[in-house]
């Protein structure tokens, strides 16, 4: 019998400064960091993220991903 691993974090990283706070926010799952991408996405803009990556602890799921139009 294995032990199973606890789960990992799932995070965004923005393409400024990592220390100013804008996605200082660990998610349980994929989804979870999505949705939150959806509805907070306006306000990371505003605070001059222009393109996020998505990780779960330190595997790239996928990213850099614009999010201006």
């Amino acid at each position: 019998m294995t032990a199973s691993s606890p789960a990992q974090p799932w995070r965004w990283e923005g393409d400024r400064d990592p220390g100013d706070g804008s996605l200082d926010v660990t998610f349980p799952s994929q989804g979870e960091a999505e949705t939150w991408l959806g509805e907070f996405y306006p306000d990371l803009l505003d605070r001059g993220v222009r393109a996020v990556t998505l990780r779960e602890a330190d595997r790239l799921v996928y990213g850099p991903m614009a999010l201006e139009p």
